[in-house]
C-alpha cells in the first residue's frame, strides 16, 4: 500500500531519518511514537506528500486516498453551520444532490421523458452511494464528538478551536480515505468523546495511522506500535503494553550482549597485552588482535526512562486545610453549571477533576483560584500560595526569548546553573535551552511554561490539561514530579493513564453538583461502571415494575410511599456524611503516621517502627473498609433516588 524504501530525511541542517524502511499494509491500525523532535509529525507529511525525502525510494499505490488530522486545522474558519462543514466530507454525493435540486427545478418547465429518464438515473447513484442517509450519518459521528443536536446548525466560527478541530476530525471520519492520518487527535476531546472515538477507530474499515501520547487510547484502538528513535523505523505488532514488554525485553537481552562481549574484550585484551612481547605468542596474539578487529561491536543501551531529581519545592509548609469552596450559584448567560456545591482541598490531597467538556472543569478550576466570580465563599487555608497552570501559560510565553532568558526573566534571582539544571530535568538538554521559543513544538512550549510553574514555588497547583501537547517521555516526566511532590493540588485532564497514576480523590460534575470519590481513578472507573450498570438495572426492574402494577390495576399510596422513601434517603445521606468524616480522618492521621515513619531518629529504634507499622497497616485496612462501606451507601442512596 505504501513503502518507504531506505529512505533518510534532513531538516534544517538535522538528520531525521537515516536510511531506514516502513512497509504500511491496508488495514492496519498504526500507532506512532517517539520522543519530541524524532520527527512522527514530519513522517505523515511525508506520506501526504507535502515533504519529499532527501534519499531513498518511496512506493504508493496510485488511487491511494488519505485525510490527515493536524493542528493547522485549529486556525479553520467558516460561516457555515457546523452540519454543513461536516457534510463537505461527501464530495461526489453532495454533487449529485446540487444536480438533482437543479432537475426538480428544470422539470416545472421540462416534462420530457429524457429530463425524467435522467432525474431516475441521478437518484439511483445517489441510492447507491447511500446519499439519503448522509444526513444522519453526519450527525451521529458530531454527536460522537461532543456536540449536542441544537449546536449542528450554529456556525463553525461560534466554537473554539478545539471545537473546530473536532469537525475537522468529523469531516475526515466520514470521508473514509484509505488512510487516515491523525496528529494527537485526543488533544481536543473530553473522555466520554476519546472513548467513542476508539470504538470508531477499532471498526474503521481502512488503515489509520495515529500520533499520540496517550497510552490507553493506543492500547484501545492500535494494533502495530511504529517507533522513531536514533532515525529509525522500528516496529512491533501489537498494543502500546505489548510494545513496552517487547522493548523491555529487547533492552536487557542488549545490556546482556554489550556486558558479555565487554568482558570478552577485556579478557582478550589481557591476554595480548601479556604475551605482546614474547615471540612463542606471537601468531596468537595477533590472530587475537585480528580478532578485536573483525568483531562487530555491540552497542550500549541509553537509559530510556530519565529518573527525574527535582520536585516542585514550596517556600512555606501549608496548614491542614488548603481550601474550601461553597458555591451557591454559577451561571453565564443561558447556562447554569454549578449550585449547592462544597468541597474541601485537605493537605496531601492529589484530585483529578474528570467529565466531559462543557460541565464547568476549567471554571471550577478558576473559583478555586480566585479569578472568576461567583455566588458563594472561598475560602484560603494557612499559608497557602496558590499557582494555575493553563493554556494561557503558554500564550504568555515570549516568543522573541530563548528558553534560558525566559526562565531569567521570570527567576532574575537564580543563576543559570540552577535554571539550566532545572530545563535537563524538563528535557531541555544542552544546546536545547539556546533555542527560541518561536521554534518550540507545542509539547516543548507545555514542558516550558510547566517548569515556571515550578518556580513559583506554590504549595497549591491548579493544572488544567498539563499533559495536552507532551510526548509520552514527557508524561512519564510530569508523572514523576507529581508523584514525588508534597504539594497538594486539582488538575484536569482526559489522560486515563496519568490520573491513575497522580490522583488519590476523584471530583466529578453531576447535575451541576460538584461531587468526590474516595479513592483512585480506577476504583472510581470500576465505581462509575457499576453505578452504571445498576441505574440502567433499577431503571429496567422500575419500568417492568409499573407495567405489572398497570396490568394487575393495583393503586399505591404514593404520599406514603414518598414519605418512606424520603426517610430512608435522609438516613443513608446521614451515613453517607458519618463515613465521609471518617474516611478524610482516617486518611489525615494515616499522613501523620507517613511523616513519623519518615523521621531519621525513628530508623533505630526497631521495635517502635514495628508498632508504628502496625498501626500503619490497621489504618490502611479501616480506610478500605470505610471506602467500602461508604459505596455501598451509595449505591442504596442512588437506588433511592432512582425509585423516587
Amino acid at each position: 500500500m505504501f513503502v518507504f524504501d531506505n529512505i533518510s530525511f534532513d531538516f534544517g541542517g538535522q538528520s531525521l531519518y537515516s536510511e531506514t524502511s516502513l512497509h504500511i499494509k491496508p488495514d492496519e491500525r498504526i500507532g506512532l511514537i517517539g520522543a519530541n523532535g524524532s520527527g512522527k509529525s514530519t513522517l505523515l507529511r511525508l506520506l501526504t506528500g507535502e515533504y519529499s525525502t532527501t534519499g531513498g525510494k518511496i512506493q504508493k499505490r496510485k488511487d491511494l486516498s488519505i485525510a490527515f488530522l493536524n493542528q493547522d486545522h485549529l486556525s479553520y474558519q467558516s460561516e457555515s453551520p457546523i452540519l454543513d462543514v461536516a457534510m463537505q466530507a461527501f464530495e461526489v454525493q453532495n454533487k449529485l444532490l446540487h444536480e438533482i435540486e437543479e432537475m426538480y427545478v428544470l422539470m416545472e418547465t421540462d416534462h420530457s421523458e429524457e429530463t425524467l429518464h435522467l432525474l431516475a438515473d441521478k437518484q439511483h447513484k445517489l441510492e447507491a452511494l447511500d446519499g439519503y442517509n448522509l444526513k444522519h450519518k453526519t450527525e451521529k459521528v458530531l454527536e460522537g464528538l461532543g456536540f449536542s443536536t441544537r449546536d449542528l446548525q450554529r456556525p463553525l466560527n461560534e466554537f473554539s478551536g478545539g471545537y473546530r478541530m473536532r469537525v475537522m476530525l468529523a469531516q475526515m471520519l466520514l470521508q473514509q480515505p484509505d488512510m487516515l492520518l491523525l496528529d494527537e487527535p485526543t488533544n481536543h476531546l473530553d473522555l466520554p468523546s476519546i472513548i467513542w472515538l476508539e470504538e470508531y477507530l477499532t471498526n474503521y474499515p481502512n488503515t489509520v495511522i495515529i500520533v499520540s501520547h496517550d497510552r490507553y487510547f493506543l492500547d484501545n484502538t492500535v494494533t502495530r506500535i511504529v517507533e522513531i528513535e536514533n532515525q529509525q523505523f522500528n516496529s512491533y505488532q501489537g498494543t502500546y503494553t505489548f510494545f513496552k514488554q517487547e522493548k523491555a525485553e529487547q533492552i536487557e537481552l542488549q545490556k546482556n550482549r554489550f556486558a558479555n562481549q565487554q568482558a570478552y574484550i577485556k579478557q582478550q585484551e589481557k591476554f595480548i597485552e601479556r604475551f605482546r612481547a614474547k615471540n612463542t605468542k606471537a601468531k596468537a596474539v595477533q590472530s587475537r588482535i585480528k580478532a578485536l578487529d573483525r568483531l562487530e561491536r555491540v552497542e550500549d543501551v541509553a537509559e530510556q526512562n530519565e529518573v527525574i531529581k527535582i520536585s516542585f519545592h514550596a517556600d512555606v509548609q501549608p496548614g491542614k486545610l488548603i481550601a474550601m469552596l461553597d458555591v451557591e450559584s454559577k451561571n453565564y448567560p443561558g447556562v447554569e453549571l454549578f449550585k449547592k456545591s462544597h468541597v474541601e482541598i485537605s493537605r496531601g490531597d492529589k484530585i483529578a477533576l474528570i467529565g466531559a467538556n462543557g460541565r464547568g472543569k476549567s471554571t471550577l478550576l478558576r473559583l478555586l483560584d480566585g479569578s472568576e466570580s461567583f455566588e458563594g465563599k472561598l475560602t484560603v487555608g494557612h499559608n497557602v500560595l496558590k499557582t494555575f497552570y493553563a493554556q494561557h501559560q503558554l500564550e504568555a510565553l515570549d516568543v522573541n526569548n530563548t528558553v534560558l532568558l525566559e526562565l531569567q526573566k521570570y527567576a532574575p534571582e537564580l543563576n543559570d546553573t540552577s535554571l539550566r539544571t532545572l530545563l535537563g530535568a524538563f528535557l531541555f538538554k544542552s544546546d536545547d535551552v539556546f533555542k527560541k521559543i518561536n521554534v518550540l513544538s507545542g509539547g516543548e512550549r507545555s514542558r516550558l511554561a510547566l517548569a515556571k510553574v515550578m518556580l513559583a514555588k506554590a504549595n497549591f497547583l491548579l493544572l488544567d490539561e498539563p499533559t495536552n501537547h507532551l510526548d509520552i517521555p514527557s508524561v512519564n516526566m510530569l508523572v514523576q514530579v507529581l508523584q514525588k511532590t508534597e504539594n497538594s493540588f486539582v488538575v484536569v485532564s482526559h489522560d486515563r493513564y496519568f490520573l491513575s497514576a497522580i490522583a488519590n480523590k476523584i471530583w466529578y460534575i453531576e447535575d451541576g453538583v460538584v461531587k468526590e470519590y474516595p479513592g483512585d481513578y480506577e476504583e472510581y472507573e470500576l465505581w462509575a461502571e457499576q453505578r452504571k450498570k445498576l441505574k440502567q438495572e433499577n431503571s429496567s426492574a422500575a419500568k417492568a415494575k409499573v407495567k405489572e402494577q398497570k396490568k394487575k390495576g393495583l393503586e399505591n399510596n404514593d404520599r406514603d410511599r414518598k414519605k418512606e422513601s424520603q426517610n430512608a434517603m435522609r438516613t443513608l445521606q446521614k451515613d453517607l456524611d458519618g463515613y465521609d468524616t471518617k474516611i478524610k480522618q482516617k486518611k489525615k492521621d494515616l499522613l501523620q503516621l507517613q511523616s513519623q515513619l519518615a523521621e531519621p531518629a525513628l530508623l533505630a529504634d526497631y521495635e517502635k517502627t514495628a508498632t508504628l507499622g502496625e498501626v500503619h497497616n490497621k489504618l490502611e485496612a479501616e480506610i478500605k473498609q470505610l471506602t467500602q462501606s461508604w459505596e455501598k451507601c451509595f449505591e442504596q442512596l442512588a437506588n433511592l433516588e432512582n425509585e423516587d
